[in-house]
């Protein structure tokens, strides 16, 4: 096997998709801050008792694992950057009002969360800290949906159509409260309706009291448009805290500005969610694009227990999504030490123009520029003229 040949499920981005993602992540960080979100950016790897802490717990697993040559401790390679943002702002910020903060940058997999996946996504999300309003869960999904808004020129020269998932996190717990399982049991009803698997979810349901047995069952049939929340309110009637959630979940659907689906047995992040959780799906992907939702007991670990909720999203899933940019226009520039041209040339990359000087005796490769002008010298003056296309 070659030596450079990369680890299974990573690898290089070659340069005009490069272009591409960071055009993405400019955009993404552009909308973040117009909403009023503060840019930070953690390390990518910490001591790994701080990144397991909590509900980062559920990342051990994911999470890569060294020996600091200066401390001898234990460090991680972050799998996940949320954990990171609630240490930040319980210890170095510590604010006591409302916290709107974002981010960008790789985090690193043990394995790929899906298949096809890269062990190396480049996560990009946004925070609100200090606020257990609606108002806040409502900001952030406009936010994630801002930012895709910002590009969507699908493969096909289509837009791209969005669909929204709403569930929440408190509806399984209603249910189960006062009922007496053991991890085990826990674990495997957790599975059986995440795979909406109705006989191995009767199974498990046989040691249940009837009650919440019938509801359970019912919850894998609880997922479409406005319908689900009317029968929901039937099968969830002797749960109040359950029946919260729907209400809040039809507060947030009458203001949401796209196709809006209820999955009432959406589990998943059953352990890190507190409240309404969201997902955005669009034709392309078998999996969710975004991910967001409340996790109010994400600082608990870090001394302080506050509201909070985010999203994020993996933008190089988002770019396999995407047409390829066109090349961008730059200007062909001869190489000489002529100090008008050398004048010339600095005043249009001031401009914002590109302009790729030609070394003595190279040849222009590459596909991130066209290449469709260039500077001549005409009656002693250097201009910019059009190329004709036999030349580019």
């Amino acid at each position: 096997m070659s030596a450079w040949v990369l680890p299974d499920h990573i690898a290089d981005v070659l340069p005009s998709e490069a272009r591409h993602i960071e055009e993405l992540r400019r955009l993404c960080l552009d909308s973040a801050r117009s909403f009023g979100y503060e840019l930070i950016a953690p390390p990518l790897l910490e001591h790994l008792e701080s990144l397991l802490s909590g509900s980062g717990m559920s990342l051990d697993l994911q999470t890569f694992k060294l020996i600091d040559q200066l401390s001898g401790r234990t460090l991680g390679v972050r799998a996940d950057t949320t954990t990171q943002v609630a240490r930040i702002d319980a210890h170095l910020l510590n604010r006591s009002g409302v916290t709107r903060l974002c981010y960008c940058g790789p985090v690193l997999h043990t394995r790929p969360s899906k298949p096809f996946a890269t062990r190396e996504p480049l996560q990009m999300g946004a925070e609100i800290y200090g606020h257990a309003g609606l108002e806040a869960d409502l900001e952030v999904i406009e936010l994630a949906m801002h930012c895709l808004a910002q590009s969507t020129h699908g493969l096909m020269g289509k837009p791209l159509e969005f669909q929204i998932d709403l569930g929440d996190a408190r509806i399984l717990p209603a249910i189960l409260k006062g009922v007496e399982l053991s991890n085990g049991q826990l674990q495997q009803l957790k599975v059986c309706i995440a795979g909406k698997d109705a006989p191995g979810l009767s199974e498990v349901c046989k040691s249940l009291p009837q009650h919440n047995a019938v509801a359970l069952k019912a919850l894998l049939e609880l997922y479409g448009e406005q319908e689900v929340l009317t029968r929901g309110a039937v099968v969830l009637k002797d749960w109040p805290e359950a029946l919260k959630a729907l209400e809040q979940l039809q507060w947030l659907k009458a203001r949401l500005n796209v196709p809006v689906v209820f999955d009432l047995a959406d589990v998943r992040g059953y352990s890190y969610y507190t409240g309404i959780r969201f997902s955005v799906y669009t034709s392309g992907l078998s999996d969710a694009l975004i991910r967001g939702g409340r996790y109010d007991e994400v600082g608990a670990a870090f001394g302080r227990l506050r509201p909070a909720v985010g999203f994020s999203l993996d933008l190089k899933d988002w770019v396999q999504l995407l047409a390829r940019p066109p090349a961008r226009r730059a200007i062909k520039a001869p190489w000489s030490e002529d100090a008008e041209l050398n004048a010339k040339i600095k005043t249009l990359r001031i401009q914002g123009e590109t302009v790729l000087r030609v070394l003595p005796g190279q040849d222009i490769d590459g596909d991130e520029f066209l290449y469709d002008r260039e500077l001549v010298n005409v009656n002693a003056s250097w201009t910019v003229q059009e190329r004709s296309k036999s030349d580019l």
